[in-house]
């Protein structure tokens, strides 16, 4: 491994070291000025100390004469002063004082100070009263005073460096290319790092300044383990993982040819094909578990979450499980969450993309986040005012601004819950049916709402029957069960039911191994009513866990049983029997069926805790006149009787 160093590098280190060399030399030079300042203090100390300047005796002074005289012999003056005429009127008054020994500093006509020592003269010793001239007295001179030595240093201004907007990248010959192991920035190669043979992709390069940086400490063996173990390495380790694994999961064929002349053979079978993409499964986490729900993320297409019953042979894990699972992450979960009790059912909320609702054999009502920890954040409490029994199928009814969770039991209690308060329900609704001959009590397994309503809904039974119920009182209805209308056409329990996405048609599927096809009825009868279905598709071989429209194919569903086949039915290319039937996974049975928002994929769930993802291809893309021609179709059959 080889690096290169690059032509502005080397020209910043040599501008570096002239630098360094150009500080040097100017300490040196500021060095021999504070010697010399210092030897020439001594020796003008020594010249005008008081034991060398001679002592000038004064004579008296007498008159005008002797004082100009006197003043000659100083030095102070040129001697002529009696010349001027301002000299005449100069008078020189002296005072008989005590003997006392005095000196004076002047200026002598070179400028050069001039130190006198007065002494008595004759019993008078001369004071400055003796040279009290009628002129004004002159301005003394600058005085002198000894200061600290300062050390001034002269620094190199910091130079400005212009960039234009070409490319600053040098051309750096092939022979200046060296191993990366003898890259060092300092000047003595005696002070090179050693290099590891074993880790020779790890050196040691120094910074600009010449320091070395810090050796890295090993860590003790707790010091490791607290480390491994604290939640925030935890937490890097889990996120940073799951995006590298999103990168390396993604499908797209890097080494496509777009260049290629290959003739095009078109299949016959590729309009009719569903093509298994791949499976959801985490052994660790599934081991003998079954899948009791799957749906699909309305804001996040690539998310799908999978609802799991308890392990019998995992005692100490949570009984119910609901994983969060990721089209490009497919061998472990993006979010796990766990539930005191089997979750029968769950769902993405249709206006909340963060959270999550599941109904618990229990009874409970659980809500989690993907924001926070694995537990619920919020769930019903165990009461009479709400579930006790089994929830198996819930709804989210309403808009964003005012929604409701619709959630119904076995026990036959159909409850309204606000999300935001789930300590009792707002609405609690029994229903029951008075001409049963043993009990009045409906077991609900199955319900759904019709795209356009909010009040009216649909419900499966064990026993097998369809009913129409309220959950108000309204305009010739009353809230709960009506009384008259019963769909009947199964033989056995019903397992799924699903309303159109368009209209106000029905499947519906059961234990009987049949699918029906199902028009609600729009006004409430007066008098006991028996409804029967539209069509019936009976080429299932065994119990017929889950039935679904497509969300965008007006023609298209469809149904999983317990053979684990997966049927699709083109109301407009085939009426009776499957258009497309898949054998999933290991023959398994198959008990949940869910589409993408865009009706392009489906999950099914398998009982062995598997969920299988299919490409339906271009089968679930519609054409313009599918809807007209089912309603045909439809017509034709009520015209028939059929």
């Amino acid at each position: 491994m080889h690096v290169t160093m690059s032509s502005s590098s080397k020209l910043a280190l040599e501008k570096r070291k002239e630098e360094i060399e150009k500080k040097k030399q100017r300490l040196l030079e500021i060095k021999q000025q504070r010697e010399e300042r210092q030897s020439s203090f001594a020796v003008t100390k020594g010249r005008f100390s008081s034991e060398n300047v001679s002592s000038i005796s004064l004579p008296r002074v007498k008159d005008r004469g002797d004082v100009d005289e006197l003043l000659k012999a100083l030095g102070v003056g040129d001697g002529s002063s009696s010349s001027s005429p301002a000299s005449k009127s100069r008078s020189l008054s002296v005072a008989s004082e005590p003997a006392y020994s005095s000196s004076t500093s002047s200026q002598g006509g070179d400028g050069q100070p001039v130190t006198m020592s007065l002494q008595s003269l004759d019993g008078l010793t001369p004071t400055a009263s003796m040279f009290a001239l009628d002129r004004p007295p002159a301005k003394s001179g600058p005085s002198l005073s000894i200061a600290d030595f300062v050390t001034v240093l002269d620094l190199a201004p910091k130079e400005k460096e212009y960039y234009s907007k070409e490319a600053q990248t040098d051309f750096i010959p092939e022979e200046e290319v060296i191993p990366l192991t003898e890259v060092h920035t300092s000047t003595s190669p005696e002070k090179a790092p050693p290099v590891d043979n074993e880790s020779s992709d790890i050196v040691d390069i120094e910074d600009s300044t010449g320091i070395p940086p810090e050796p890295i400490r090993e860590l003790a063996e707790e010091e490791k383990r607290q480390l491994l173990q604290s939640e925030e390495f935890v937490q890097f380790i889990s996120q940073s993982s799951k995006r590298i694994e999103r990168l390396l999961n993604q499908r797209y064929d890097f080494m496509v040819d777009y260049t290629a002349t290959e003739d095009f053979v078109a299949d016959p079978n590729a309009g009719r094909t569903a093509k298994q993409l791949f499976h959801f499964f985490d052994e660790r986490l599934l081991k003998n578990r079954a899948v009791t729900d799957v749906d699909w993320s309305s804001k996040y297409p690539e998310l799908a979450l999978g609802a799991y019953n308890k392990s019998s042979f995992a005692v100490n894990e949570p009984d119910g499980l609901v994983l969060v699972w990721n089209v490009n992450m497919i061998e472990r979960p993006e979010f796990t969450f766990h539930a005191q009790s089997d979750v029968m059912t769950a769902m993405f909320s249709s206006f909340h993309p963060n959270l999550i609702i599941g109904g618990t054999y229990s009874g409970q009502i659980c809500v989690w986040d993907t924001r926070a920890k694995s537990i619920p954040v919020s769930k019903t409490p165990l009461s009479v005012t709400g579930h006790t029994h089994p929830v198996y199928s819930m709804n989210m009814v309403g808009t964003q601004n005012a929604h409701y969770l619709i959630s119904a039991s076995t026990d036959g209690l159909v409850c309204s819950w606000q999300l935001n308060q789930l300590t009792q329900p707002q609405e609690v609704l029994e229903l029951i049916q008075p001409s049963h001959a043993k009990t009045d009590e409906i077991a609900i397994t199955c319900f759904g709402f019709p795209s356009t309503e909010s009040t009216t809904f649909w419900v499966g039974t064990e026993e097998g029957n369809v009913y129409q119920a309220n959950r108000h009182m309204g305009a010739g209805s009353k809230a709960g069960i009506n009384p008259f209308d019963s769909y009947k056409g199964h033989y056995g329990m019903v397992t799924g039911l699903h309303f159109h996405p368009m209209s106000d048609l029905f499947l519906t599927s059961s234990v009987d191994w049949t699918v029906k096809l199902w028009r609600a009825k729009s006004k409430p009868s007066a008098a006991p009513t028996q409804i029967l279905p539209l069509a019936s598709f009976d080429e299932s071989d065994d119990y017929v866990y889950d039935v679904k429209w497509s969300p965008t194919h007006p023609a298209l569903f469809g149904a999983v049983n317990g053979s684990g086949k997966f049927d699709l039915y083109q109301l407009n290319q085939e009426f009776e029997v499957p258009v497309v039937s898949v054998n999933v996974g290991n023959g398994r049975p198959l008990n949940r069926l869910e589409w993408d928002r865009d009706g392009k994929r489906t999950a099914i769930g398998s009982v062995d805790g598997h969920i299988y993802v299919h490409d339906i291809g271009e089968m679930a893309v519609p054409h313009n006149e599918e809807w007209l021609s089912l309603q045909k179709s439809l017509q034709q059959m009520d015209a028939l009787g059929l």
